[in-house]
């Protein structure tokens, strides 16, 4: 194995989030309201060949953990091609996704045979109306089959993403609590976060975590350990729940002290933070397998610029325009 990944804050990095499109489906109200626009004119994505020379250079550098992200990945023809390629990689131990799950009822057990481990489901309300309001697709109870499908395919657990908005679905955790109660489900609530085109929004519904964590401890919940390969949430459980509670809370002060994760974007940019100022271009040497030596080399060089912090608390937003266009 090549030196483990490593920036100069000695934090070491087992964790890639791999964008293989930024192409989406959804308008959801805090990522793509107005729907999809190509944001990078006349480049195509990452092929199968490119990303599997991503994932091998990862992999040498101690990244045992893989998140196929998008925009919605399972867009993508390839999608299970994908997902095998991962699998196989020597060295992966977990190969996961993050998904609207519109696709998911009908290839939950195709996907879980070609090596996906693990799946993260975005489902902002449990409210079909409120649902369709957000994501701006009426597809609640397909996606709610979706769920499903994956507990009969083998997944032992599924993750499910809500982003928490004031105002919209804030008044929904009884209703989400009592939905994990018998299944186990990891239900994660994501703090809105502030993008350059969602300004207004985020003023308006932004909602700290802080609330819910207070409610989780005063009945019972307890903060498990985190593991080296895990994102950033802060996972509760409770004896009487079959279901987990995570909390990502990217505003408090200590959230980028634990961070083991780097992104590359569907067109070959390594993205050091989700809301950093740029990207490094990867794709030059992603061409053939020779190259992986020089890849390794440009990817830690870079490291060696990565910033202590997103400073969002400090208003910072970096270059993201949307979540969509590195991966969220």
């Amino acid at each position: 194995m090549a030196v483990q990944f490593e920036d100069s804050f000695n934090r070491k990095f087992y964790y890639l989030r791999l964008s293989i499109t930024d192409v989406c489906n959804f308008r959801c109200t805090y990522c793509l309201p107005d729907g999809y626009k190509p944001t990078q004119k006349n480049s195509s994505f990452l092929t199968l060949d490119e990303l599997h020379r991503v994932v091998a250079a990862f992999a040498d550098c101690g990244t045992s953990k893989v998140r196929i992200t998008g925009g919605e990945p399972t867009l993508r023809k390839d999608f299970t091609d994908i997902v095998a390629m991962i699998a196989a990689q020597e060295g992966i131990e977990k190969v996961a996704m993050t998904t609207n799950g519109y696709r998911l009822e009908k290839h939950a057990q195709q996907w879980h045979d070609a090596g996906l481990t693990n799946i993260n489901v975005s489902v902002d309300s449990l409210d079909p109306r409120m649902f369709h309001q957000i994501t701006g697709e009426n597809k609640f109870h397909q996606v709610m089959r979706g769920i499903d499908a994956a507990f009969d395919a083998g997944f032992e657990q599924v993750k499910v993403n809500a982003v928490l908005l004031k105002d919209l679905n804030s008044g929904e955790l009884p209703a989400f609590l009592n939905w994990i109660k018998d299944k186990p489900i990891q239900l994660r609530f994501i703090e809105l976060m502030q993008t350059g085109e969602m300004n207004s929004l985020f003023e308006n519904h932004h909602l700290s975590g802080v609330s819910i964590r207070n409610h989780l401890i005063a009945n019972g919940w307890i903060m498990k350990v985190r593991s080296q390969s895990d994102g950033p949430a802060e996972v509760f459980c409770h004896p009487d729940y079959a279901g987990e509670i995570g909390l990502i809370m990217p505003y408090k002060k200590d959230f980028c002290d634990s961070c083991n994760r780097l992104r590359v974007s569907a067109v070959g940019k390594l993205h050091m933070c989700l809301f950093g100022d740029y990207g490094v271009e990867l794709r030059d040497l992603l061409q053939d397998d020779s190259q992986e030596e020089s890849l390794i080399a440009r990817i830690q060089g870079a490291l060696a610029n990565k910033k202590q912090s997103h400073f969002l608390d400090q208003g910072h937003t970096g270059m993201t325009p949307h979540l969509a266009s590195i991966g969220g």
